[in-house]
């Protein structure tokens, strides 16, 4: 899968961030993710407090002791400007010296658009958490990490040299972003920043906005390109 080149209705192109055989798969990953966040948004809806779910699953994660609360701190750092950058940077720097140059263009463009939408979608759901000016629904930080792990597992996946199949691919690339949402998740809540279901919009806005984003970095890229094969 992957590789340095495909082929699609005749043309030779670079590497797709997002293969053929596993768009439909993430195509309905996005589709239920938005229809979490859409739920999720109508159910807690201009709250100002942790629904039931959120007060027994905080319970457990608030207020931790050290060493958890310094790794909370440290977690929810990456999603500051600060160590986005940081990720970020990173990210692309080793794409373009892979000689990657969609991978980072979705590095960017993916985490960025997926907290754009977070903070489209704040003021409509109208969720505060400590305070009238804090709002809650859905976690930025969260969609953030998830969306980095995201992007960056399909890159991987894109360079064509884990040798896995689609279906493995797309499991490994949710897997990777599952797991970075319920890390900065975690953090979210331990902190105080967030109500849990607020980490569970953050998680799957990511999960909506890449796939499309990857889809739109391929198509740009192969109308730009449209080399005859």
């Amino acid at each position: 899968m992957g590789g340095t080149v495909t082929v699609t209705d005749g043309k030779l192109t670079a590497a797709a961030v997002l293969p053929v055989v596993m768009r439909g798969r993430l195509a309905v990953v996005a589709v239920l993710a938005s229809l979490v966040v859409l739920l999720l948004g109508v159910r807690y809806a201009g709250d100002s407090g942790p629904g039931r779910t959120d007060a027994r699953i905080a319970e457990a994660a608030y207020g931790v002791g050290a060493p958890w609360w310094h790794l909370a701190h440290a977690t929810d750092f990456l999603g500051d400007p600060g160590g986005a950058l940081l990720l970020l940077t990173a990210g692309v720097v080793g794409c373009l010296r892979a000689r990657r140059t969609r991978a980072a263009v979705l590095l960017l463009a993916g985490p960025g658009l997926a907290v754009g939408v977070t903070r489209l979608l704040k003021p409509l759901a109208a969720r505060t958490i400590n305070g009238d000016d804090n709002l809650a629904f859905p976690s930025g930080h969260t969609a953030f990490l998830t969306a980095f792990a995201l992007a960056l597992a399909l890159a991987l996946l894109a360079a064509g040299r884990s040798g896995l199949g689609p279906t493995s691919g797309t499991v490994l690339a949710l897997a990777a972003a599952s797991a970075a949402g319920a890390l900065m998740g975690w953090a979210q809540v331990a902190t105080g920043a967030h109500y849990p279901t607020d980490t569970v919009g953050g998680c799957c806005t990511a999960l909506a906005v890449v796939p499309a984003v990857a889809w739109a970095v391929d198509r740009l890229a192969d109308a730009r390109h449209p080399h005859k094969g």
